[in-house]
C-alpha cells in the first residue's frame, strides 16, 4: 500500500469512527474497534513520514500539499471538517491514543461552538502563510531584495518574449524555458522570502504580457505555498499561471490593444482565448495536463457564470480558482492602455464582492491573509 492509499483508508476510518461515536455511546464496542484500527493505521504511517496534513478551502481539501480529486467520501469528510470549523489538521508522529480518542469525539460533535485546543501531536489551525519577518532597520536589505528581483525580472523577460514570439510564429512552444522561470521564482521566494517584492520589481516593465503573466504565476506559488503544496505540483501550477492567457497569442493585436469598448463580436473573440489556448496546450509535448486546464477555465467564475459556458456540474480546478483570483487582482492593479491602477483598498472591495460569485470564497479570504502577512506595493 503506497501512502496516497494508506491516507485514503485513515480518512475513511476517521469518517467511519467519527460517525459511529455519533450515534453510540464512546464504548460502544463498534466505536472501539475503529478507534484501535484507526490508531495502529494512523502510527504506521506517521512512523514512516512524520507527519500527516489536511487543509480544508472551502470544497477543497489539500492532503500533504496535494490537491485530491473529487470522491463522495471526501466531500463528506471535507464536509465534516468544515462543520466543526477545521481548516488545517495536523497530525505529528508520536500521537497518542487518547489524542486519536479526542479526535474522534471532536469530530463527531460537528456543528457545536468552541476553541479547538491542539496537543503535542495534534494540531489545529487556520490556513496561513508560513510567517516570514519583513526586514527590519534602515529599508536597505529590502531595496537590495527590490533590485535582485528586477534584475531576475529583466532576464526572465527577455526569455519570456521570446518564448512567446516562437509561438506567434507558430513555432514549437519551449517548455521547458518556463519551467525554468517558475524554478527560479520559487527559488527565489524561498531565499529571498516576501513574495510580493517581485510585484514591486515587474510591474515597471513595459512588456505587459510578461509582467501579467509573471505577476499572475507570483501570486498563485504565494497562494498554493500558503496551502502547504510544494515540489512538482508547486511547479506545474506555476507553469500553469505563465501560460494561462497563451491564448490571446491567437487573438488579433488590434482587439488585445484596443483603448476603446470592445464590440460584441470583437468581445465574442476575445471569449475564444480560453479554449484556443487550452487547445494549444494540449497538442504541446510536455506542457503539464495542469496548465491546459487552467487556461481553460481560468474565465469560468466560481459560479460558473463566465465563459467558456461550462454545465453545472462542472468542478473548477484549484489552479483555475487561484489563476481567477491573481489575475483579477493584477488586471486591477496594472496600468493599462484602457485603464488606470486602482487602489488596493477598491480592489480587496472589489474581491470580497464577488466572494462566492466570481471568485472561490476561501480562496480569497486566504488571499486576504497574504496580503495582510505581506508588505504589498
Amino acid at each position: 500500500m503506497n501512502r496516497a492509499e494508506h491516507t485514503t483508508r485513515i480518512i475513511r476510518l476517521l469518517q467511519s469512527a467519527s460517525a459511529n461515536a455519533a450515534l453510540y455511546e464512546s464504548g460502544h464496542l463498534q466505536v472501539l474497534r475503529l478507534g484501535n484500527q484507526l490508531f495502529e493505521e494512523l502510527g504506521a504511517l506517521l512512523d514512516a513520514c512524520g507527519e500527516l496534513s489536511l487543509i480544508v478551502v472551502g470544497d477543497e481539501l489539500i492532503v500533504d500539499g496535494r490537491p485530491q480529486e473529487y470522491s463522495l467520501f471526501l466531500n463528506r469528510f471535507i464536509a465534516l471538517l468544515n462543520g466543526r470549523g477545521i481548516e488545517h489538521l495536523k497530525l505529528l508522529r508520536g500521537i497518542t491514543r487518547q489524542e486519536v480518542e479526542n479526535l474522534i469525539g471532536l469530530l463527531s460533535a460537528a456543528g457545536q461552538t468552541g476553541e479547538l485546543a491542539s496537543t503535542d501531536h495534534l494540531r489545529f489551525g487556520w490556513v496561513k502563510l508560513p510567517s516570514e519577518a519583513p526586514p527590519s532597520g534602515s529599508g536597505d536589505e529590502e531595496r537590495c531584495a527590490a533590485e535582485v528581483l528586477k534584475d531576475l525580472g529583466r532576464k526572465e523577460m527577455e526569455r519570456f518574449s521570446e518564448i512567446y514570439q516562437a509561438v506567434q510564429r507558430r513555432q514549437k512552444l519551449k517548455v521547458g524555458g518556463i519551467a525554468e522561470i517558475v524554478t527560479g521564482f520559487v527559488e527565489l521566494f524561498r531565499r529571498e522570502g516576501m513574495p510580493f517584492l517581485v510585484l514591486a520589481a515587474l510591474r515597471e516593465s513595459d512588456e505587459y504580457t510578461f509582467t501579467h503573466c509573471a505577476n499572475v504565476c507570483i501570486m498563485n506559488l504565494a497562494q498554493a505555498m500558503a496551502l502547504g503544496i510544494e515540489g512538482q505540483q508547486l511547479k506545474d501550477i506555476g507553469v500553469a499561471a505563465m501560460l494561462h492567457d497563451i491564448g490571446k497569442l491567437f487573438v488579433p493585436e488590434e482587439i488585445i490593444n484596443k483603448k476603446g469598448k470592445l464590440t460584441d463580436e470583437e468581445f465574442e473573440i476575445i471569449k475564444q482565448h480560453p479554449v484556443r489556448g487550452a487547445r494549444y496546450l494540449m497538442d504541446t509535448p510536455g506542457v503539464p495536463r495542469l496548465a491546459a486546464i487552467a487556461a481553460y477555465e481560468h474565465h469560468a467564475k466560481f459560479n460558473l457564470s463566465g465563459y467558456p459556458k461550462l454545465p453545472p456540474s462542472w468542478r473548477l480546478n484549484l489552479s483555475s480558482h487561484l489563476t481567477m483570483i491573481s489575475d483579477f487582482f493584477d488586471a486591477t492593479r496594472t496600468r493599462r492602455s484602457y485603464h488606470e491602477p486602482l487602489a488596493l483598498d477598491h480592489i480587496m472591495s472589489m474581491m470580497l464582492d464577488m466572494s462566492g460569485s466570481a471568485l472561490h470564497p476561501g480562496l480569497t479570504r486566504n488571499f486576504f491573509r497574504i496580503l495582510s502577512d505581506m508588505k504589498a506595493p
